[in-house]
């Protein structure tokens, strides 16, 4: 009767090993090495002046320099796991390559422990999609940056920056998801669509934003506002789709035209919805529902 149940804790302790072995740093056995080998800590160089490299799970690293170490009274053998590494380099030289990511930094600090490694001094990231068809690269700028070996997710806080072809998010921080290719904006978030043609530059503001990067698609909520030339529409929440030129604004939506005077309310059950292409807003009075589950990140729940 009871070896079912030591079965499944066998299986979870394998599992939770595995996991934690997929964060051991590994070092290019090219590097230099100084310091005490034994206990720590140890400073890595590359070879001839070049870049140290390391690998920890999918994830490459190359940096100038790198200092391991242990934790108080272990060795660095019998530590792995618990282990810390600072990658330094001068100015953006400390570059960290996950899959079609690629960021960069003036320092990298990773811990086995936690699987985080946490990117500072001016970090920087670049995100290509897999096809050229499938839109633009995605840029990320902010204070600091934290990539979890664990998933292919990663997050920026402090005066954040997304920028994909004529999308821009800025955002106090921002969750990206790089296998679905969304983005979670939050803290005072913002997106604005550059000005093309006679299409005029549209900015919508609210509580939390989400993009797919792929699709064109953004969704708001939460007091949002959405902004062009003299027209102003608010309402609960807006789906964009940046490909078709068209917002859909549900929940008390109104805008108004201060050129014009002009006002439209949104029909009882219905929805607006607004051609930023032709500078036009329409009242309909069937529901609309935003696909906000195309918007969740990886495990995330609706």
């Amino acid at each position: 009767m009871k070896r079912p149940f030591v079965l499944l804790s066998a299986l979870i302790l394998t599992t939770a090993l595995a996991a934690q072995g997929d964060r051991i740093l590994r070092f290019d056995t090219a590097a230099m090495v100084q310091g005490n080998l034994r206990n720590g800590p140890v400073t890595y160089t590359g070879k001839d002046g070049g870049p140290v490299k390391a690998t920890v799970n999918s994830i490459n690293i190359s940096a100038n320099s790198a200092v391991l170490t242990a934790p108080a009274g272990s060795t660095l053998a019998n530590s792995e796991g618990k282990r810390t590494a600072t990658f330094s380099g001068g100015g953006d030289d400390v570059n960290v390559v996950r899959g079609r990511l690629t960021a960069k930094g003036g320092q990298l600090a990773y811990s086995e422990a936690s699987g985080q490694g946490v990117l500072t001094g001016s970090p920087s990231a670049v995100f290509v999609p897999e096809k050229k068809d499938d839109g633009d690269p995605v840029n990320i700028k902010a204070a600091q940056m934290s990539l979890d070996v664990d998933n292919n997710i990663s997050t920026s806080t402090g005066d954040v920056q997304l920028v994909s072809g004529t999308q821009t998010g800025k955002a106090d921080k921002l969750v990206f998801d790089e296998d679905k290719e969304v983005g979670v904006l939050t803290g005072s978030p913002s997106m604005s669509r550059a000005a093309s043609g006679k299409q005029k530059e549209l900015t919508i503001v609210g509580s939390e934003a989400r993009v797919v990067t792929k699709g064109k698609l953004l969704y708001v909520k939460g007091n949002v506002k959405l902004t062009q030339g003299t027209s102003t529409t608010t309402g609960n929440a807006v789906y964009y789709d940046d490909k078709k030129n068209v917002a859909y604004v549900v929940g008390n939506a109104v805008s108004t035209d201060s050129k014009t005077g002009t006002k439209v309310t949104a029909l009882k059950n219905g929805y607006l919805e607004q051609r930023t292409d032709l500078g036009r807003v329409r009242a309909l009075s069937k529901p609309f529902n935003i696909p906000t589950e195309r918007f969740l990140l990886t495990g995330e729940k609706p």
